[in-house]
């Protein structure tokens, strides 16, 4: 009996040990107890500052019960947030916005781990942008939309359904309109739109940093000669304008521009100058070596990240699964115009009525996913601001196409 007595003693014991000693250590509680303090930073797209302070307001409300949550949010460009983050990633934002073409290469560095419980991001979200959300099979961040390609905008007042298939009856009918059309020759991302779909190649090695590119080429139907001979006559005429985003925005509003290439990301914006005379549709076909090209374009998605070095990985996590979510998803599609990775908000009523996105879908077909190592961006501009200048320089158009990929493919 008294063996007994002391057995169920010592097991008590070590019940009470485990119970003590067991689980997860919480969150520490601040200064006299209560709940704990959570500080978050958010790197975002600057025009997305509303819409995320409201989401933000949303996420703290929803767990006010289990922490204080501060959140601070930071204008940073999606396009380049890769570089800024991988300059100091402990000092970097716990949570932030970026283009899905950066992944594999923050994934290496070590800024993603990944995602713990994938399955439920997969199957809720649209298959390519899960694709693009994951290296070597494993998912590594969270997706955002799924409409980050481009298309053509245009003023029903002034363009028929038929005038806008063809660029050069655009540039006719501004021209003669006095009006003008843009496009931003300063970014390589949408000139490629002249290169895609001509057999000149460009893209990703095996070693997922450096580039192939054959947009020199001599031999073929169309050579890159041919490509930039007919960017020299787009750029001549009186109606193009190479225009920054933000300044193909300001002309709309203001009447000068009445047709340009651009994102879902200006829908909206477009929607509340032009009105009910706001259109969209795919890229036109432009003259080259005679012939009529189908513009194509780079597409992609964009993407929500968990800094693997946030102080905070749980409540960082938590909220990129909220800025994800398919409510946070449609509400980004109602206030930005922004089109949806999440499947259920995709498939709804208001997205598939949406003329951007309609745009968007018919332009896909002749899209190709961005993947293109650094080095691509810089000697494209530079080739792309000559032929906008009408080649000032007067240097051929075979050197300045060689330097470029000498430059682009350099190792």
């Amino acid at each position: 009996m008294k063996k007994r007595s002391v057995f169920l003693s010592i097991l008590l014991c070590l019940l009470f040990a485990a119970s003590a000693c067991g689980g997860r250590e919480g969150p520490p509680p601040e200064e006299g107890g209560g709940r704990g303090s959570v500080a978050l930073t958010v790197w975002g797209a600057a025009e997305d500052e509303e819409l995320l302070n409201e989401l933000f307001s949303s996420f703290q409300a929803q767990y006010a019960g289990e922490a204080d949550i501060q959140i601070t949010y930071q204008p940073q460009s999606e396009s380049n947030c890769k570089d800024v983050l991988l300059g100091d990633l402990e000092k970097g934002a716990d949570v932030f916005a970026f283009a899905d073409d950066q992944v594999a290469a923050l994934a290496a560095a070590g800024g993603l781990d990944p995602i713990e419980d994938a399955q439920a991001i997969q199957s809720a979200n649209l298959s390519a942008a899960v694709e693009a959300a994951s290296v070597g099979g494993s998912l590594y961040a969270y997706p955002l939309t799924a409409d980050n390609g481009y298309f053509l905008y245009y003023n029903k007042a002034y363009f028929s359904e038929e005038d806008v298939q063809s660029l050069d009856r655009i540039l006719e009918v501004a021209a003669g309109a006095g009006r003008q059309v843009a496009m931003d020759w300063t970014s390589a991302w949408y000139v490629y739109a002249f290169f895609g779909n001509t057999g000149l190649e460009v893209g990703l090695n095996e070693d997922g940093l450096t580039n192939y590119c054959t947009w020199n080429g001599v031999d073929g139907p169309i050579r890159g000669v041919d490509v930039a001979e007919a960017m020299l006559s787009i750029a001549a005429s009186p109606a193009f304008a190479s225009r920054t985003d933000t300044e193909f925005l300001a002309g709309v509003q203001n009447g000068s521009i009445i047709a340009g290439i651009s994102g879902v990301w200006n829908a909206v914006a477009i929607q509340e100058a032009w009105g009910a005379d706001a259109g969209a549709a795919k890229l036109p076909v432009y003259t080259c070596a005679g012939r009529q090209i189908q513009m194509a374009s780079f597409s992609g998605c964009k993407l929500i990240g968990v800094n693997a070095y946030s102080q905070h990985p749980e409540w960082a996590a938590r909220l990129a699964e909220w800025l994800t979510s398919e409510s946070s998803q449609r509400l980004r599609f109602e206030r930005r115009g922004q089109g949806p990775a999440n499947i259920n908000a995709a498939n709804s009523p208001e997205v598939q009525a949406s003329p951007a996105i309609a745009a968007l879908l018919a332009q896909s077909e002749y899209s190709q996913l961005q993947r293109v190592g650094g080095k691509f961006w810089d000697p494209v501009t530079e080739f792309a601001t000559s032929m906008a200048a009408g080649n000032p320089s007067g240097t051929s158009l075979q050197a300045q196409l060689d330097r470029l990929v000498e430059s682009v493919t350099a190792r």
